[in-house]
């Protein structure tokens, strides 16, 4: 059976105060019925005792004679009876029974009170025999009866009564607080959950734009509502992405292909002559088909890139500086300065083909992004335990609201898409993915008309 989470908590909470609660009152319980009846046992010892040397004292062994008065008012106030013998086990004093039944028996009330507590038996008559011991000797034999186990009085057994009454009391009011404690808690844990969830039923309609504004004092909550914010923030520029990723795509797509469909019609209505410059033009666009559809096959080596590694240690410093020389030419034909700047004698342990990727991507954008006669700068140092590597350019830079998805497949700042610059978007990424596959970071620092700096940091 499936039920809500407050129900569950409130019911959970509530068993466990029943129970601990349970578990206080019997333990208790027990251990104050212990105690009492160990009191009242050491109580009625004591008064036994106390009028068996109290008429010891009173016994006269030359007469065989004892203040009666004093025994009778001692029997009647302790409601006790009480018969003493001489020696020869003559009754010399007898303080008869007939009160003692009449509160014993009669009393309604206190017979039900004494029922309710167990080892008290109201019904049961005891008589014990002690000596009559006077100067160290024994002269007679003194008998004291009483009824129930412990002679208890009207007053015990309303003390004890009232013990068991304010546990009982106090039992039922925990659990009254308990209920309403267990609900407030209950509500507390589970209202802010259940708001999550609709906020979630609502992302997965397609409401992106929605938000989580719970404030809780569970620090688990509160997580919970900024992760679900933050999944939703990442959902929604996901989804700004694939969008601008479909459009981006789609031209890229259609603008070689109209252009093929618009030469070859040309040709085939003898409008153009087939020569080779026209060929030329066909072929190019073919080429751009080609390169995108290379980019799109680089989507599964993005999601594996951190598979197939060929680790091995080398100097990075001297194939940073072939790397810096193989694009020289590559930048001469734009008039930009490619500069290195390479500290000596570093050395690291990685895939030194995702070295020349990695360093292949971020040249490649810094040379389709900075104009003639600008410079772009490599520099490696190391810091303590990395190597640091640095890209840096005079090119258009990219506007703030574009860094945080710089980084992102098919991410493209430049939204003009001209052929210079075009492309998937994909590079970046793909640099991203092998950087973080090493272990390292890669960060950007940029502002829009001035240039960039990619930062790239690798374990050493």
């Amino acid at each position: 059976m499936i039920i809500s989470l407050g129900k569950k908590l409130a019911i959970s909470f509530l068993l466990a105060i029943i129970m601990s609660i349970l578990t206080v009152g019997i333990i208790s319980n027990r251990m104050i019925d212990k105690r009492f009846d160990e009191y009242l046992q050491s109580e009625h010892r004591d008064r036994i005792n106390k009028i068996v040397g109290l008429i010891g004292d009173m016994y006269n062994t030359q007469n065989g004679q004892i203040i009666s008065e004093e025994i009778s008012r001692y029997a009647m106030m302790e409601n006790l009876y009480i018969e003493v013998k001489d020696d020869k086990g003559n009754v010399i004093y007898r303080s008869g029974k007939d009160y003692l039944l009449h509160k014993g028996m009669m009393n309604g009330m206190m017979k039900n009170m004494m029922r309710r507590h167990g080892n008290i038996n109201p019904g049961k008559y005891i008589e014990e025999k002690f000596p009559l011991n006077k100067d160290g000797k024994q002269s007679g034999t003194i008998i004291v009866g009483y009824f129930g186990s412990f002679n208890v009085s009207e007053q015990d057994l309303g003390f004890k009564d009232t013990l068991n009454r304010a546990l009982i009391i106090s039992t039922s009011a925990a659990l009254l607080f308990g209920l309403i404690i267990s609900f407030i808690l209950s509500k507390q844990l589970s209202n802010p959950l259940v708001k999550i969830t609709k906020i979630a039923d609502e992302m997965r309609d397609g409401n992106l734009e929605i938000r989580s504004d719970i404030k809780s004092s569970t620090l688990e909550i509160n997580h919970l509502s900024s992760s679900m914010n933050y999944l939703a923030e990442t959902l929604s520029n996901q989804e700004m992405l694939r969008k601008r990723m479909t459009s981006d795509m789609a031209h890229e797509i259609r603008t070689p292909l109209t252009t093929l469909q618009t030469y070859l019609e040309a040709m085939m209505d003898g409008i153009w002559e087939p020569t080779f410059e026209r060929l030329q033009s066909c072929y190019e666009e073919i080429q751009r088909i080609t390169k995108l559809t290379d980019d799109l096959r680089n989507l599964a080596k993005l999601e594996q890139s951190t598979l197939g590694l060929y680790k091995s240690r080398f100097d990075l410093s001297s194939d940073l500086e072939r790397i810096i020389d193989s694009f020289k030419p590559l930048f001469k034909k734009k008039n930009i300065a490619l500069k290195g700047y390479i500290s000596q004698g570093i050395e690291i342990n990685m895939d030194r083909d995702k070295l020349k990727q990695i360093m292949h991507n971020l040249l490649s954008n810094a040379y389709k992004y900075t104009g003639e006669n600008g410079t772009v700068e490599v520099l490696l140092t190391r810091e303590n335990k990395w190597a640091i590597i640095k890209v840096k350019d005079n090119g258009i830079g990219i506007s703030e609201k574009d860094i945080p998805f710089i980084f992102e497949r098919f991410y493209r700042g430049d939204v003009s898409r001209n052929r210079e610059t075009g492309g998937a978007g994909i590079g970046l990424a793909i640099t991203k993915n092998l950087v973080s596959a090493h272990g390292g970071k890669i960060e950007v620092e940029s502002q829009e008309g001035k240039g960039s700096v990619f930062t790239v940091k690798l374990p050493l």
